[in-house]
């Protein structure tokens, strides 16, 4: 049987952490806790293994995001399903969730499938944290651990159900559960296997375990009952899960859908090329009006992009296959209203597609490197170049098979085809990659073509030159590209998406077939072809869609030239850069500006011109994981008008680097190439020039009796005071241990020095501006620099109590102002038991019922537990 579930690894820890040692463990955080302990369980766990049997285990931000997902966490009693619970992951982001609710529940019952011994016994040291973690806020938590099948016992489970259905006083076991939350193996199955023999006695035909998990889940739910599952996209369509969608969508119905833009995100530290969604459905056969779309990059990603689709749109009610289409963005939904714009599919033009013939380890004794005596020219993908062949090609493939009576079954007449390659992956630039195939290069009577190619044709013979070469124009087309990434989850390029696509009519076709000469279009010429041909669309509206991924995908091929990491390689970073330039997706690079521009009306921006619009809340990951790196590469520079603005500052603004301004202006021209080269050379020398303009303006402190620089201005202007007025005034001959910084969260940490006091902070909290620890009276003095965020009021002592619960010793906390005027606007807000400093008045402090200058307060240690 195969193993479930949970977790990421971490390549930073040791894998030869033992067991024992980490039943010691105590980071003061149940999940984060819970993934230390399975990153090293994934370093321990063979890679070979996990994909042999299907186990991928299920990181931190990924639970918590999907425990995040349910509905109804507030019943009086909730019992919880882990179909394939690893070392438990998804359930401690379950039990935290739960635990979080204002209206609590009195009763939590969990039950745990798993198998594999290695991974159990970091199960029980789990759900023990989470029973302690229960008890904190009075929930009653019951577990139970079943080492079992799971598909086999849920079989069992539901007959049992059925069996007692009659009898009005008897358990249904079958569906006991009002929650379920599921990372399933991916697997293939045998047809012969008995787990598939398993699944066809619940009525489900399929060829991959993921899916017989879900099934198995859905059919264990309570009437009502919510799922949330991470699992490959590849079940939303094509024919080898036609079976599972119409079982599963006619017992649930689709509330929430979670995309990520990138394959490798979700499972970072696992070889997962399958693209991941997760899902959260309700069991219930009334569907509802709309459905939730959010897109991120990743699950540590907090810029989501949130878009609601109506059902009908989601599944659509008359298709027999039950493809579900998830449309991201208004922009995706106006690609959907453009190809609905075309009134034909391949059987109105009487053509038809199918996949090569040629299986090339079957055929073996018959293929040949070269073309010789009684051989016929064999094409495989590696021979489709820019709209044509390019054929015979240097190449491990063989180029020529035999034909004689044994390979006259594979072989097609030698006529004009046009050929598309089965697979492409999301990363790739183009998903549908079409050429045709002209029989005039040949002097054959037959040719082969491979089975990892289809081919269109028409009764088995081949359409005329002018036909292939509009089918081809189209099909190449963005438009297509788009719309074949909205619905296409796998790697495949499957015969039954392309009979699924709309086309064109005969006599379009074959207008786009004479649209060009001998040389096969570029991109930009096809897509003006559909343009004018087609769509009848006005290139110059801001809002046409293929516009706007045209721009969007010359950004993204721009930042691959200048060597930006893959993490930089999206649409977040594109549209950020787009901001910056004021480039709207019809203006010619040439009108490219540097505008100033803060994170707000870049995202404005991105919302007015580009159609993508954000969750509120999101401006920070957009400055932390785009406009940082821009900064690091010198592409960009901030508070050019002053230098000596705090990077943190509400009025920060950033400006594309005038050189970088210059090279961009020339993308497209002939000029590019030559002046990314120059641009690249230089890159160094600019970084060095920004670097020396702010070392200039930072701020020299003394730490340990060594030097140290905090970015200008700011709160770091009051933080220098707090360390040479504050600290050796009020805790004279303490250690400094944190100093926060705005362009660098730790301008300064003594990590040991805590860990010292047996402290091990959730780097996720938000720690204070100064941490100083006062030996002479054994306090930890928690002190917050206010400039332009808040003091210490209630909410934020409660937090930082929640961030420092685990501390043995007292805490003091302090806020400190630059001056009483600064002080005035916040005496209101500031939690009693702490105490205030003004640095203009320095040898004072204010004492909010305070008996004594400074001193630690009593705290409930059980209310902040």
């Amino acid at each position: 049987m195969i193993l479930p579930s949970s977790s990421r690894a971490l390549a930073s820890h040791n894998s030869s952490l033992e067991f024992t040692s980490l039943a010691k463990l105590s980071s003061g955080n149940l999940l984060a806790e819970v993934d230390l302990r399975r990153a090293v369980v994934s370093l321990k766990l063979r890679q070979e293994k996990k994909a042999s049997m299907g186990q991928f285990l299920t990181p931190a931000s990924v639970a918590q995001l999907m425990a995040g997902m349910f509905n109804r966490l507030d019943l009086p009693e909730i019992s919880l399903l882990d179909a394939g619970a690893g070392i438990g992951s998804l359930i401690a982001a379950f039990v935290i969730q739960v635990c979080q609710q204002q209206k609590s529940t009195s009763s939590l019952r969990v039950v745990a499938y798993e198998i594999d011994p290695f991974l159990i016994r970091y199960l029980h040291q789990t759900l023990e944290l989470c029973e302690k973690e229960c008890e904190h806020v009075g929930i009653s938590l019951n577990y139970e651990i079943r080492e079992t099948d799971f598909i086999e016992d849920a079989v069992r489970l539901q007959k049992l159900g059925l069996l007692n259905s009659a009898m009005p006083t008897a358990v249904n076991y079958a569906t006991e559960f009002t929650h379920a939350i599921l990372n399933p193996p991916y697997l293939k199955i045998n047809a012969n296997s008995k787990v598939r023999e398993l699944l066809r006695s619940i009525g489900l035909e399929t060829s991959n375990l993921y899916t017989g998990f879900m099934a198995a889940t859905t059919q264990l739910l309570k009437p009502g009952g919510e799922f949330v599952a991470i699992t490959p996209r590849s079940f939303c369509n094509g024919p080898y899960f036609r079976n599972f969608r119409k079982m599963f969508l006619e017992m649930m119905a689709l509330e929430q859908v979670h995309l990520f833009e990138s394959r490798q995100e979700a499972f970072s530290d696992d070889d997962v090329l399958q693209e991941t969604i997760i899902i959260q459905a309700t069991k219930q056969r009334q569907k509802s009006s709309s459905v939730i779309v959010n897109t991120s990059s990743g699950a540590n990603d907090d810029l989501i992009m949130s878009h609601s689709v109506p059902y009908t749109a989601l599944v659509h009610p008359d298709d027999l296959e039950q493809f579900i289409h998830i449309i991201p963005d208004n922009l995706s939904q106006q690609i959907v209203q453009k190809i609905a714009l075309l009134s034909c599919n391949l059987s109105d033009l009487g053509i038809t597609v199918s996949t090569g013939r040629v299986v090339d380890f079957r055929a073996k004794p018959y293929l040949r490197k070269i073309l010789e005596k009684n051989t016929v020219p064999l094409i495989y993908p590696v021979n489709l170049s820019n709209g044509y062949l390019d054929y015979p090609k240097i190449t491990k493939k063989p180029q020529a098979i035999v034909c004689i009576q044994e390979t006259t079954n594979i072989l097609i007449p030698n006529e004009h085809y046009v050929l598309c390659k089965r697979f492409s992956s999301k990363e790739e630039k183009r998903r549908v990659v079409a050429v045709v195939y002209d029989a005039n290069q040949f002097n054959y009577a037959y040719v082969g073509f491979e089975n990892h190619l289809n081919y269109f044709h028409k009764d088995g013979r081949g359409l005329s030159l002018t036909l292939a070469r509009g089918l081809a124009v189209y099909l190449n087309s963005t438009l297509v590209d788009a719309f074949f990434r909205l619905f296409n989850g796998h790697t495949q390029v499957n015969a039954t998406d392309l009979r699924k696509l709309k086309y064109p009519n005969l006599s379009q076709l074959l207008s786009l077939g004479t649209g060009f000469k001998e040389q096969f279009p570029s991109l930009q010429e096809i897509d003006e072809l559909i343009e004018n041909k087609l769509l009848s669309m006005s290139n110059l509206s801001e809002n046409n869609p293929i516009a706007i991924k045209s721009r969007i995908d010359e950004v993204l091929q721009i930042l691959t030239q200048m060597g930006f990491p893959r993490a930089q390689l999206n649409e977040r970073s594109a549209l950020t850069l787009l901001a910056l330039l004021d480039l709207k997706p019809t203006d010619s690079w040439e009108l490219a500006t540097s505008p100033l521009m803060g994170i707000t009306p870049m995202m404005n921006f991105m919302a007015q011109h580009y159609g993508k619009t954000y969750k509120p809340n999101t401006r920070e990951t957009v400055r932390r994981q785009t406009v940082h790196q821009f900064l690091d590469a010198a592409l960009i520079v901030a508070n050019p008008d002053d230098l000596s603005r705090p990077i943190n500052s509400p009025k920060t603004v950033y400006q594309i680097e005038r050189s970088a301004l210059e090279l961009l202006r020339t993308y497209g021209t002939d000029e590019w190439d030559k002046s990314i080269c120059t641009y690249l050379a230089s890159v160094e020398t600019l970084k060095k020039q920004y670097a020396q303009e702010r070392e200039m303006s930072r701020i020299p402190i003394v730490i340990n009796g060594k030097i140290k620089t905090l970015s200008p201005g700011g709160q770091n202007i009051l933080i220098e005071k707090i360390i040479n007025d504050f600290a050796p005034r009020f805790t004279p001959g303490g250690k400094l241990i944190y100093v926060g910084d705005a362009d660098e969260k730790f301008g300064h940490f003594d990590e040991t020095a805590l860990a010292d006091l047996g402290i091990n902070i959730d780097f996720h909290g938000k720690m204070p501006d100064v941490i100083i620890h006062f030996t002479t009276n054994n306090w930890l003095v928690l002190i917050e620099a206010v400039t332009s965020h808040g003091p210490i009021n209630p909410k934020r002592k409660k937090e930082l109590e929640a961030l420092f619960r685990y501390v043995q010793i007292p805490l003091v906390m302090v806020t400190t102002f630059l001056n009483r005027k600064a002080m005035v606007g916040y005496l209101a807000e500031i939690a009693w038991e702490t105490d205030v400093w003004v640095a203009d008045d320095s040898t004072h402090l204010i004492h909010f019922n305070g008996e004594y200058l400074l001193q630690a307060y009593q705290t409930d240690k059980k209310q902040t537990s």
